[in-house]
């Protein structure tokens, strides 16, 4: 049942794996990336246990939206039923990371949001990082706590207790730089609260940070990057 779609998310998921090593977001074979095939009820993931540096994208695992393996020879990660369950639910998430990185897991592991007080908080999350249940590990029980957490919130990552970041994005590159992110910031803050208090960002300035970031931030649609570049070597 190969397609094109899946071969190619075959290698993107494969491929940002490798980000999270490089990010140092996951040790040994903790972690996942998973992403949705388009216009199909289909998700790619890595297999469970396999170490980093021995994967590829012919063993990247593709399941229904069930987390039933329609497609690889080995047993897929242990967090399927969560990956499965945000994308039944989420209809707009393209991407999802899962993550046990050190400062946001700690965190996770006091139960405790991380306040929104930096700007690249209020750009990125537009507030606190929330924190979701304690739930186990094996069922689809990690993916109520995602849903039900970032409901009405617009953070892309939610911290669950006692356990680690889940983040959520539009594909699985967006969804890697949220995870990448929220151990950034979480490192921060924790520094911050360290050496003192961290001072809070008032909400109409989180809102208009969010908002200028997430609208105004960055190349418009309809031009590119290049297209920029060669209007100023033109103007010399």
């Amino acid at each position: 049942m190969s397609s094109p779609d899946i071969a190619r998310i075959r290698q993107e998921v494969c491929d940002l794996h490798a980000e999270l090593v490089r990010y140092q977001l996951v040790v040994w074979t903790a972690g996942n990336v998973s992403a949705r095939v388009p216009g199909e009820d289909l998700l790619v993931i890595k297999p469970s246990g396999v170490s980093y540096d021995e994967l590829t994208p012919a063993n990247m695992i593709v399941c229904d939206l069930d987390g039933k393996v329609v497609e690889g020879d080995l047993s897929p990660s242990s967090d399927t039923a969560a990956h499965a369950y945000v994308y039944r639910h989420m209809p707009e998430v393209g991407g999802v990371v899962h993550t046990h990185s050190t400062y946001a897991s700690a965190w996770a592991a006091r139960g405790e949001a991380v306040p929104c007080v930096l700007t690249a908080m209020a750009d990125e999350f537009g507030g606190e990082i929330p924190v979701g249940p304690f739930a186990l590990i094996g069922d689809d029980s990690i993916g109520h706590g995602i849903v039900e957490t970032l409901a009405g919130s617009n953070s892309p990552a939610v911290l669950m207790r006692n356990h680690g970041v889940f983040a959520i994005g539009k594909d699985a590159k967006a969804a890697v730089k949220a995870a990448v992110m929220t151990e950034d910031v979480a490192r921060t803050v924790h520094l911050a609260r360290a050496h003192g208090r961290p001072q809070p960002i008032e909400e109409q300035d989180i809102a208009s940070l969010y908002d200028r970031y997430q609208n105004v931030y960055g190349q418009s649609s309809d031009r590119s990057v290049s297209q920029a570049s060669s209007k100023k070597d033109v103007k010399g």
